[in-house]
């Protein structure tokens, strides 16, 4: 009996711990809601959702240095919240997650402070990212503009260790792919990973990229002309930021 109760002795302290580690212990809805957006990676998930990634590997392609196992605690988290639905994929394999009423307007003051971000912040040399861009630049593609057909686009980056991407533009969903997808390609940009970034942002528009040379489109004349009315720039390309932006950094290679 002694024992017993020497172990819920003991357990009362590490369960409270726990609880205040989960939360703030305050009626404050701020509180309350930063109990959930507050967690590391949680905005970024709920982000990867409102663009339409909803399998497990998507949401993981736009936080690639987030842990799987971590991504999935965080899932399961933000279902029990009442932020994601999770429903059978399909094919009858995983899962898909979709955002609830919660979870969109959760998304919506993500985005704001995205804008809030865009405005105030500058980029670090570790930001610079050539594939989660081109992920992203994928998830922003406007598809009523596609043309008809698919269009296969190369991305070689010059300082980044993977070198070569490809895009697929293409209805309903176009994809960045990070190995040959088989098909052939109509158009190869070379670029690197600074001014690739510069681009999606809205910081450098393309035409101006190009005559500049630090971006140049091989292929087909009307499908280079083409592709900068298909969207791809970041949902932050139009704001405008509110100091002077200091130069970009040059991106280290990617290791």
């Amino acid at each position: 009996m002694e024992g017993q109760n020497l172990s819920l002795a003991l357990a009362a302290p590490v369960a409270i711990l726990e609880n205040v580690a989960r939360g703030y212990g305050q009626y404050c809805p701020i509180a309350k809601a930063a109990e959930i957006v507050a967690e590391r990676w949680t905005p970024l998930i709920v982000r990867n959702i409102y663009l339409r990634a909803h399998s497990f590997s998507d949401i993981h392609r736009g936080c690639p240095k987030m842990s799987t196992t971590l991504l999935a605690h965080r899932l399961r988290d933000l279902e029990r919240a009442g932020v994601i639905d999770r429903v059978a994929a399909p094919a009858g394999r995983g899962s898909r997650y979709y955002l609830t009423p919660a979870g969109q307007e959760l998304a919506e003051m993500v985005l704001q402070m995205g804008t809030w971000g865009a405005r105030w912040l500058d980029l670090a040399p570790d930001d610079y990212d050539a594939g989660l861009v081109l992920w992203a630049w994928a998830k922003c593609v406007d598809a009523d503009r596609l043309p008809p057909q698919r269009v296969v686009v190369r991305f070689d980056i010059s300082d980044d260790t993977n070198k070569r991407y490809w895009m697929l533009y293409q209805r309903p969903e176009s994809e960045a792919c990070i190995k040959h997808p088989g098909l052939d390609e109509d158009l190869i940009v070379t670029t690197d990973t600074v001014t690739l970034t510069d681009v999606h942002r809205g910081r450098l528009q393309l035409a101006q990229a190009v005559r500049s040379g630090r971006l140049a489109i091989s292929g087909p004349l009307d499908l280079a002309r083409a592709l900068p009315t298909c969207g791809g720039l970041s949902y932050y390309a139009n704001v405008q930021p509110a100091r002077q932006p200091t130069p970009a950094p040059a991106a280290p290679a990617k290791r």
